[in-house]
């Protein structure tokens, strides 16, 4: 994406679903003019937050013909609602006020403040979820810092941006998409499953939600054994030929 890793982009780390979400159309724009592919069957799949901004591309850009998630978390519902519904709009009040304060002090030049994201470190009281993360994010499993980056900020939104989210819904008009086929990959442990869960019951036909068993939410990014491979080879090769 856009402002991570080794995407360009300044500031680092901003949220911006609008330019998330352009940046698979102009994936789309580049893959549908090179002699080599047939544009009329280009797919896509995101994974984790880009499963819902592969979401909110395809609304507007039907060349994406064929979209599937896996572990998709609504990035807007996560930060509006928390998991679970676990946050109060007082709580929800307060981290815009924040954000607004925060903006005062960096555009006089004050330091700029970074938010959520995963832990840097473990105690007796983190959580399952914390955990499940540290252990991808931090550690050698899955951390990975692009030259001139810190590790400190790895998944780390700045908190004046991450407001944005607040106004981020990919599932409104879910339904438009079809019939362009939607396929929702998750873990049946997975504590993101709700938003799959959600996106399914929103889409039109045709669409599949697929529960992967033993399986939690980061378990889709790597594990390799647990990853459903042969669904999504059949998905894509289903809806993407002639």
């Amino acid at each position: 994406m856009s402002f991570w890793g080794e995407s360009e982009g300044q500031p680092r780390n901003v949220v911006s679903p609008d330019i998330y979400a352009e940046d698979f159309s102009a994936a789309v724009d580049f893959l549908g003019t090179q002699s080599f592919v047939d544009r009329n069957w280009i797919g896509v799949l995101g994974i984790c937050g880009s499963g819902s901004f592969a979401i909110s591309a395809a609304k507007i850009d039907p060349r994406l013909n064929a979209i599937a998630t896996v572990s998709m978390y609504d990035m807007g519902a996560a930060i509006r609602n928390g998991l679970r519904h676990s946050a109060t709009l007082e709580q929800r009040k307060q981290a815009i006020a924040e954000a607004a304060e925060q903006r005062y002090m960096e555009f006089t030049g004050g330091e700029t403040k970074y938010t959520s994201g995963t832990v840097h470190e473990l105690n007796e009281n983190s959580t399952a979820i914390e955990r499940e993360f540290y252990d991808f994010y931090r550690t050698p499993r899955g951390e990975y810092t692009p030259e001139g980056s810190s590790p400190k900020l790895t998944t780390h939104p700045t908190l004046t941006s991450n407001v944005k989210f607040l106004n981020f819904y990919p599932f409104n008009d879910i339904e438009t998409i079809s019939p362009r086929p939607m396929l929702f990959i998750t873990g049946v442990d997975a504590h993101s499953r709700e938003f799959s869960e959600d996106a399914y019951k929103r889409a039109a036909e045709p669409k599949e939600l697929y529960i992967v068993a033993n399986a939690g939410h980061v378990d889709l990014y790597d594990r390799v054994n647990l990853i459903p491979w042969d669904k999504l080879a059949s998905f894509f090769h289903q809806h993407l030929s002639r």
